[in-house]
């Protein structure tokens, strides 16, 4: 046991006796003491060095400051560099952090809003744009939504509604059905249907629908003809002026009946396509084959209307066959105008030579009383129309009143002129008297 002091004691001696055990409270104290004042001189001297709080031991160990010291007390909202390095100047000179401006005089560009943004708001991104979203029409929908479309077509004939009406419904990629059904009612329908689809798909061909599609509704419709032809038998041949009238019009490629040589098993199919082939063949330069359904319905042009019941009329002269002219008759498909071929007819035999053409005439138009393709009316109306130019054709055919008389009585015995038999005698014999007197006028005033 020392007997000194405890400020005689070294700092050895007093290791030496902590280490054996034998300290006393005065020496413990003291050694504290000690211990402090050093920690303190070294806190000093190296805040002197640096602005940190934080030192070394002597072993290495990173020793914290004191928390309240005012030296040693760590500034988390100060800026300036904790790593010894700089001039101790701010991050960034002042415009790094959240939430800060940034350094004078910097342009920022404008950003795009995003969408995704919690934070952003619909009502400050300007005029706010909303779009019909139309569904795509289901295939077992489609049919139910174009049949209105095409039937209401074949009553106006205007394509571009059709193409309007088309433009709103979102067909989707089966668009080139909309052909392939509108082919197939106008077979079922009349000669001026298949006229107007004709027409249709010219229209729609470039716009709506593409030549792809074209092939591929015609393709659908050769694969279907063994169901047309229950319904419709002549279905193949008509097919096939279809498939010629779209090769024409450029509505499908000039290659079409290329790609079906040998690959075709359908023996309605090759009928379509052998069809199409000799109507392509009959034509000179490809020209548009508009008369492949003939001349139907009243939107034809009335001279065209007039010329065609002509050759028809002059076609019944040379080969006699009543049932070809009542077909052609058909056809046209107006029976409003019908009183055109009985004005016709009557001036044919007004100024033709000898009775067989009187005979012809009276005996077709007697036909076409019975079958009742021409009405009362209609049959009136032709002979009252030749009755009131009978003074202009007299000019032509001196003896016409006289023919026009005889005609009418042949007529009349044959029993279809008796609601107008009255009405029209008198109507000769004062048109006979008027003759007369305008030819007698013309003789002195050229005298």
């Amino acid at each position: 046991q020392c007997v000194c002091g405890p400020e005689l004691l070294s700092f050895d001696a007093l290791n030496e006796v902590e280490v054996n055990g034998n300290w006393t409270p005065q020496e413990k104290a003291l050694h504290e003491a000690r211990l402090k004042a050093k920690a303190k001189r070294r806190l000093r001297k190296s805040s002197s060095r640096n602005s940190t709080s934080e030192s070394f031991s002597e072993s290495g160990e990173l020793v914290p400051g004191d928390p309240h010291s005012p030296k040693g007390k760590a500034n988390t909202n100060d800026r300036k560099s904790r790593t010894g390095k700089g001039r101790g100047l701010p991050k960034k000179g002042g415009a790094g952090g959240k939430g800060v401006w940034g350094a004078a005089g910097m342009v920022y560009e404008v950003e795009e809003p995003d969408a995704r943004d919690p934070n952003y708001d619909e009502s400050s991104q300007g005029d706010t744009v909303y779009a019909t979203v139309v569904p795509e029409v289901d295939e077992k929908e489609l049919e139910k939504m174009v049949n209105p479309i095409v039937q209401e077509y074949f009553e106006h004939g205007d394509t571009k509604e059709v193409e309007m009406l088309l433009k709103e419904l979102n067909l989707g990629p089966h668009k080139y059905e909309f052909s392939s059904l509108a082919v197939s009612l106008s077979l079922e329908g009349k000669a001026s249907h298949r006229e107007l689809t004709s027409r249709l798909l010219s229209d729609l061909s470039g716009k709506m629908l593409s030549q792809r599609d074209m092939g591929r509704a015609f393709d659908k419709i050769l694969k279907e003809l063994p169901d047309l032809i229950l319904d419709t038998p002549e279905a193949p041949q008509m097919l096939g002026q279809f498939i010629a009238r779209a090769i024409a019009d450029h509505v499908l490629p000039m290659d079409f009946l290329d790609c079906y040589k040998g690959k075709v098993d359908c023996e309605h199919a090759r009928v379509a396509l052998d069809r199409a082939a000799v109507l392509l063949t009959m034509k000179r330069e490809m020209v548009r084959l508009d008369n492949v359904w003939g001349v139907g319905g009243g939107l034809r042009p009335v001279k065209h209307l007039i010329k065609e019941m002509n050759l028809l009329l002059k076609e019944y002269l040379i080969s006699g066959d009543v049932a070809e002219a009542e077909h052609c008759l058909r056809d046209l498909e107006v029976p409003h105008f019908h009183h055109e071929l009985v004005y016709e007819a009557v001036v044919m035999v007004l100024e033709s030579k000898g009775e067989s053409a009187s005979h012809m005439m009276m005996k077709l138009l007697q036909s076409l009383w019975k079958t009742g393709l021409i009405t009362v009316d209609q049959m009136n109306r032709g002979f009252q129309r030749v009755f009131d130019e009978l003074p202009e054709i007299s000019l032509d055919v001196p003896h016409a009143h006289a023919i026009m008389e005889t005609f009418v009585d042949l007529c009349y015995q044959e029993a279809f002129l008796v609601a107008v038999r009255v009405k029209e005698k008198s109507l000769v014999f004062l048109l006979s008297v008027v003759c007369c007197f305008s030819s007698l006028t013309h003789f002195f005033l050229l005298d």
